[in-house]
């Protein structure tokens, strides 16, 4: 059981690696993330978005059917980071791995909107997907911390 993230996209550059990495070190089980990065396509628009969200899709076929899928999106669901810890605790509590998706530059499809278990949005606002990442690894660690009822986060 785990946490991984599928994000469409390049290697993590070396200041958000570093930043992942600070909090990744920080992640015990059952919070600890891995990463697996898929490529873009080469196309454009819709059938950039179609060919990435087939790869997506391919990821969660096999061993991962079962796995609590939340799409980050930003017409999604706003969660505060409390709300965040209670969306992963049922989950987890089920011993269900965790598949966090950051989309390509188009998003993604339906069908990957529709095998979504919750669609979160971080922001309405549209940010780089590297910086997705980076906030991503923090607010997992955060979750943590709040599920521990750890001082880290402060209301």
């Amino acid at each position: 059981m785990a946490l991984r993230a599928l994000a469409v996209g390049r290697k993590h550059e070396s200041w958000v690696a570093e930043g992942i990495a600070r909090y990744e070190k920080r992640l015990k089980k059952p919070f600890d993330l891995s990463w697996q990065l898929i490529a873009h396509s080469a196309r454009e628009g819709d059938a950039a978005r179609d060919e990435e969200s087939g790869r997506l899709l391919d990821r969660l076929a096999g061993k991962h059917g079962n796995d609590y899928v939340i799409l980050l999106d930003e017409r999604g669901k706003a969660l505060d980071s409390p709300g965040l810890a209670a969306k992963l605790q049922q989950p987890l509590d089920s011993a269900r791995t965790i598949t966090v998706i950051i989309g390509g530059a188009y998003g993604v499809n339906q069908a990957v909107h529709a095998r979504a278990d919750l669609v979160w949005s971080l922001s309405p606002l549209v940010f780089p997907h590297q910086l997705v990442r980076l906030i991503l690894a923090e607010q997992l660690y955060r979750s943590q911390e709040i599920a521990g009822h750890r001082p880290y986060h402060h209301e």
